[in-house]
């Protein structure tokens, strides 16, 4: 209980003076994203982050494939909501002719908006004579931290629809996202970007452990809700195997995955923008994570990606190699095919060697 006491007591510092408005929080929110971002705290580009005093290590790297314009991009927050235990990161996969901008403005807006809600759920528990945040600490955060993701993607996805600037109506965004807390990691995911865990086994291997399910239309829960709301599923002649979203009556708009912010236009026929939100606990096995866009999944496996960024000497360059091997496999597997934007985070647990 000692760590929520001191987590409110944060919060109640930083809201001092503001009343419990909505509004009034996401300000707050933001103005920390602000001083974060002065403070070095925050990477939105290619790079890594290395706070002195964390357990974390995060590297980043995101490069253009052979479409246009790079619509992946991402996001490193140390000390995420002022919190010195907490880290956020997320990695976007923008489509359509407005994909990129869509991505941009998730990323921008959907952390200081998970902060916002997080601070208002953990208070509301904290004065709940129902709730004892005490005897199942675990259980209760989980809670926490899945109401603040959905309350946060359905407002995300309601106020880009009504952006005046962006066109969201055919284009959308994924959006993989973990939040650190101490020794438990929350996992949300919209879309096909994948999580995958390395973890030390009982022999001594590092072995993968996937984190997230790929949202794929194919998928019997997914296509299930598509074709009841009126949506379709089936593969173009051309591509066997890839299954894509399609309107009633009309050949549009093919999307490839099942869920995402933006795409308006088949929101109604099945397409959602709900998250899968799940958590665990780190232990001294686990080493990193990697979030990556399906521009690496697509070819590379997951014990060959762990493999890669485990034997990387510098771990500041592991998601470099990680996105460069996948260029590498994308000629050699997908000739005809041109090469997809690739993006990667690798985050490491334990910022000096494990004992």
């Amino acid at each position: 209980m000692r760590q929520f006491s001191s987590i409110l007591n944060g919060l109640a510092r930083s809201l001092r003076g503001k009343n419990s408005g909505n509004d009034d929080g996401r300000e707050a929110a933001e103005a920390m994203a602000k001083d974060a971002k002065r403070s070095d705290l925050i990477l939105r580009s290619s790079g890594s982050v290395n706070v002195d005093g964390s357990n974390n290590f995060a590297s980043v790297f995101s490069k253009r494939g052979r479409k246009g314009v790079n619509q992946d991009c991402a996001i490193v927050w140390e000390e995420f909501g002022c919190q010195a235990d907490m880290l956020f990161c997320g990695i976007f996969d923008g489509h359509g002719p407005w994909g990129h901008f869509v991505a941009k403005k998730v990323r921008e807006s959907m952390p200081s908006s998970l902060l916002c809600n997080w601070q208002e759920t953990l208070a509301q528990a904290s004065l709940d004579p129902d709730v004892d945040l005490e005897s199942d600490k675990k259980h209760q955060r989980f809670h926490i931290w899945k109401h603040s993701y959905l309350k946060t993607c359905a407002a995300v996805d309601h106020e880009l629809e009504q952006h005046r600037k962006i066109d969201s109506v055919y284009s959308g965004t994924t959006a993989l996202t973990i939040v650190r807390q101490g020794d438990l990691i929350y996992v949300a995911n919209i879309g096909d970007s994948r999580a995958v865990l390395a973890t030390t086994s009982d022999d001594g291997d590092l072995v993968p452990v996937q984190l997230t399910v790929d949202f794929k239309p194919n998928l019997p829960q997914e296509a299930e809700r598509i074709i009841q709301c009126k949506g379709r599923v089936f593969c173009l002649h051309d591509e066997p195997g890839v299954h894509r979203v399609w309107l009633p009556d009309e050949e549009s708009p093919g999307l490839a995955m099942s869920r995402a912010f933006g795409d308006y236009c088949i929101k109604d026929y099945g397409l959602i923008s709900v998250p899968e939100v799940t958590q665990r606990h780190i232990t001294r096995r686990d080493q990193f994570v990697v979030l990556a866009t399906d521009g690496v999944w697509d070819v590379v496996t997951n014990s060959e990606a762990i493999q890669i960024v485990s034997s990387t000497p510098d771990k500041a360059k592991a998601a470099k190699r990680l996105v460069e091997f996948a260029v590498q496999a994308w000629k050699k597997k997908r000739k005809r095919i041109a090469i997809d934007d690739i993006s990667a985070i690798c985050l490491f647990f334990h910022s000096s060697p494990l004992e």
